[in-house]
């Protein structure tokens, strides 16, 4: 594993920590744009996450909406069969398994969107 990924592996793991304890305290934990390496991280152990589940890597575009509100964030091919969309936070937490999908405000299409939403991970098994 590269150093660079290794490194955000952990930013996920506290990240995640985070709202472990945030969350029952019910204190405010705004996301941020730095949320953005965790949504790179989920994106780019798809092809990992698939293959634990027995199936080969699928390319699959996820186009999420920074915490802003504004921006775009783009991970994967342009011409991906597949896709997910809707809020990064969302996605974060689904990856992070804070959050189950029907929770989320994300939409999948294609033939493996709704695979990759499920298997979604920033995390190894």
């Amino acid at each position: 594993m590269k150093p660079a990924t290794m490194a955000t592996t952990r930013l996920a793991e506290h990240w995640a920590h985070g709202l472990d304890i945030t969350g029952p305290l019910d204190i405010a934990f705004p996301d941020t744009d730095r949320i953005r390496h965790i949504a790179w991280l989920a994106h780019r152990t798809l092809p990992y996450a698939f293959a634990l589940a027995g199936a080969g890597p699928q390319d699959v575009r996820c186009d999420l909406t920074a915490p802003d509100g504004v921006t775009s964030w783009e991970f994967g091919p342009d011409g991906a069969g597949s896709a997910i969309s809707g809020p990064a936070g969302d996605f974060c937490r689904v990856a992070a398994q804070r959050m189950t999908p029907e929770q989320s405000g994300l939409t999948a299409s294609g033939a493996h969107g709704p695979a990759a939403l499920r298997l979604l991970r920033t995390y190894a098994a």
